[in-house]
């Protein structure tokens, strides 16, 4: 699974289609590379509003359709390259979609669970049952997906939980059709952390520890490590460091 910066790494030979082709190259024929995509969304402040009245709000929205709606721009310019790129496979959720290349795509990307999609029978638990590798490439330090599948692993009591609204395309049907979405709170956390971004801590106190391995690539501060060491890691953490929120 790769997070990476193209403005960190700098100058790269064919751009981000190079950095791409290199990612291929690195995995060889047997493997694949994993990237979360989401979904770009000029209607998500309607999930601000009470349930009831989501649906109203909804009626003019763009639906989301995997194939063509871009990629969520928080996750960078080359998480959109990678999804327009041919052989990329892309899986249909509008919050947790995520895209792969390579012989693994499939095991790794089909069939979602449609509510918490970043928990068990995410692509997530399966990169991580899979021996899979995260690799980072100057991203940000709160840009480690995999940490959300850790969120559902950890036993803090009263984890938020959030209900999302979106129009979404069904697949061979005519129309769009407003769906509930329901997970762990991935926007402002599951509980809130008196640390500015738990995220990031766990990241640094994680790569503190020497698990990874690191160097520069191109301009970037690079760092690769196991998915399952990771994840059990901030689990752990978040069983120490996270305070539960008061029952309201």
């Amino acid at each position: 699974m790769v997070h990476a910066s193209l403005r960190a790494l700098g100058p790269v030979e064919g751009g981000a289609v190079g950095v791409i082709a290199a990612l291929d190259e690195a995995v060889g024929s047997q493997g694949g590379v994993l990237m979360v995509l989401g979904a770009h969304d000029d209607w998500a402040w309607v999930n601000d509003h009470p349930e009831s009245e989501r649906a109203e709000l909804l009626a003019d929205a763009v639906p989301f359709e995997a194939s063509t709606t871009p990629a969520n721009r928080d996750v960078g310019t080359l998480a959109e390259v990678f999804r327009r790129q041919p052989g990329t496979l892309v899986n249909n959720h509008p919050e947790g979609r995520f895209a792969a290349r390579g012989k693994l795509a499939v095991p790794l990307i089909a069939d979602p669970p449609w509510d918490d999609y970043y928990g068990p029978g995410s692509p997530l638990e399966r990169l991580v049952n899979d021996n899979g590798k995260v690799l980072r490439l100057g991203a940000d330090p709160d840009a480690v997906t995999l940490t959300h599948y850790a969120e559902y692993l950890a036993t803090v009591p009263n984890k938020r939980r959030v209900v999302r609204h979106r129009l979404v395309l069904d697949d061979g049907k005519d129309g769009a059709t407003i769906r509930r979405v329901e997970c762990l709170d991935d926007s402002e956390g599951i509980v809130d952390h008196a640390g500015e971004d738990y995220f990031s801590d766990i990241l640094g106190a994680f790569l503190d520890g020497g698990s990874s391995t690191a160097g520069l690539v191109g301009r970037a501060q690079a760092e690769l490590f196991e998915a399952a060491t990771f994840t059990h890691f901030a689990h752990f953490w978040m069983n120490r460091h996270l305070v539960a929120r008061p029952d309201k």
